[in-house]
């Protein structure tokens, strides 16, 4: 964001057109390497799982497949558990969480549990550190009938023949620094809205769903992490981000309503997970780690309970 608090992309007060989102692509740059980053985690995966190709992006001159790991032995019987990451493709320990997930614990549930680990959806944006795609869409604003982001519109389809056994889904997310700095200020702009600074929470916290909120569930999943990194707390109006906080770490959204990729199934049980990698109290280390925490919290919460 410019120092005169404006955008550098468009004029204030007036939405973007194609013209704008094409100068905002044209400063998108590769900082990074699905390929090598999350591609080459998924193949040496591939013996313990089925690895299932669910859509590609074609974004001239990239080509994205997009890649799903399910469990082997599936049995339509048991019930299933979702593990999304990298909807917004910036936030590194959505999509590195879901895989350290994968790697590690998805295999202890075999014989209780059919298990679904997407760990980027968004891989353009994974590459450009970025939160949106490449038409300047928030895919995970678009998870809704006839989506226009190709990124949400093939995890929905991937997910639908399964969608109505979906007992728990965890959506793996970050907030950091450039939510402020950048991304915010981007969407004030594109939208031609003014920008209005708000804060980053320091720590680990939750986004129920204010219409299936689950309250036992989410304090499950926090007091795993709390064993990991720690909790977010309220800002001194009792809000995180802007949202009144239910229970420690806790904030409610309607996830369908607003078209979060939470919202996507019928699970009984689904929350959104956010760290803070920028804080100087959490390494990248701990960040992946507590993403995989909140998962095997969330799926053995949901055995306990069903």
């Amino acid at each position: 964001m410019a120092a005169d608090g404006f955008y550098p992309i468009g004029t204030p007060g007036r939405p973007w057109g194609d013209t704008e989102k094409a100068q905002w692509l044209l400063r998108q740059r590769k900082q990074r390497s699905y390929a090598d980053e999350v591609l080459d985690a998924v193949e040496r995966l591939r013996p313990r799982f089925d690895v299932v190709q669910y859509g590609q992006l074609e974004y001239p001159p990239d080509h994205y497949p997009l890649f799903a790991l399910k469990s082997r032995d599936w049995d339509d019987a048991l019930p299933t558990m979702l593990v999304t990451g990298g909807v917004h493709g910036y936030e590194t320990s959505g999509v590195q969480g879901a895989l350290r997930f994968a790697a590690r614990h998805a295999g202890d549930y075999a014989g209780r549990a059919n298990v679904v680990t997407v760990p980027c959806v968004s891989p353009w944006g994974y590459e450009r550190i970025h939160r949106w795609d490449p038409y300047a869409l928030d895919p995970n604003r678009n998870f809704i009938a006839h989506s226009p982001a190709p990124e949400s519109a093939a995890l929905m389809r991937f997910v639908a023949p399964f969608r109505e056994r979906v007992l728990m889904h965890i959506d793996l997310h970050e907030t950091t620094d450039t939510d402020e700095s950048e991304f915010r200020p981007a969407l004030a702009a594109r939208d031609g809205k003014p920008f209005e600074p708000g804060t980053i929470p320091d720590g680990f916290y939750l986004c129920a769903d204010s219409e299936n909120p689950q309250p036992g569930f989410q304090q499950a999943v926090i007091a795993a992490v709390a064993m990991v990194t720690h909790i977010a707390p309220a800002d001194p109006d009792g809000t995180i981000i802007g949202s009144r906080m239910v229970a420690a770490g806790v904030i409610e959204y309607p996830l369908v309503a607003w078209g979060l990729c939470a919202g996507i199934t019928a699970a009984r049980w689904r929350t959104t997970t956010e760290v803070y990698p920028d804080s100087p109290r959490a390494t990248p280390e701990q960040c992946n780690a507590a993403q995989a925490a909140a998962a095997c919290a969330a799926v053995d919460y949901a055995l306990a309970h069903a």
